[in-house]
């Protein structure tokens, strides 16, 4: 698994907005429709790589947790299908719902949306309030494969907890780190 870092776009930029297949209801779905009233946590993940993986037991407890705040979770595959079918529709819609993910898992099948979020790597955290102005951005906290640090989710907890307090985030907000997109050859 070759490490991959996420680019960090600038704080403040406006979420872009998207209409993207949700591989469990199999419709399309939108930012606007998805966002929470106090804030919009968006994630690159995929089903395959061992750093999204090592954490999904957290990233579902976190988003349940921030739910009851006025926080959504939208979860986004753009890899590459031909290559990596794993990653594919059917198979995010049965991982899923094997997960218990309780948040859209959308599929970027143009990969548009990951080049117009900056994003490089799964898993790939982007904060923003409820203007979709962006707050924070990076990893959900220092725990990797191997590395024998828990998943606790604090770096994100954090963001969220100043999001909600109005607070500014004055911690560094460190890259996430973990596979590359799949990116298609043209």
């Amino acid at each position: 698994m070759a490490k991959t870092f996420s680019n960090m776009l600038p704080l403040g930029t406006k979420a872009p907005s998207f209409k993207l297949l949700d591989t469990v209801l199999g419709t399309k779905r939108s930012l606007n429709e998805l966002k929470g009233l106090n804030g919009t946590i968006v994630m690159f993940i995929c089903n395959h790589c061992p750093y999204v993986i090592h954490i999904n037991q957290e990233l579902v407890l976190l988003a349940k947790e921030l739910l009851t705040k006025g926080i959504k979770f939208i979860a986004i595959s753009s890899n590459d299908t031909k290559n990596y079918p794993q990653d594919g529709p059917i198979a995010m819609g049965t991982h899923a719902k094997k997960m218990k993910y309780f948040f859209p898992y959308l599929y970027d099948k143009t990969q548009q949306i990951a080049k117009a979020y900056d994003a490089t790597c799964t898993p790939d955290f982007y904060l923003f309030n409820s203007e979709l102005k962006l707050t924070y951005r990076g990893q959900i906290d220092d725990s990797r494969p191997g590395n024998n640090l828990p998943v606790n989710g604090s770096d994100l907890r954090h963001a969220v907890s100043c999001l909600l307090k109005n607070k500014k985030n004055t911690r560094t907000q460190k890259p996430s780190v973990g596979c590359s997109i799949k990116w298609k050859l043209n």
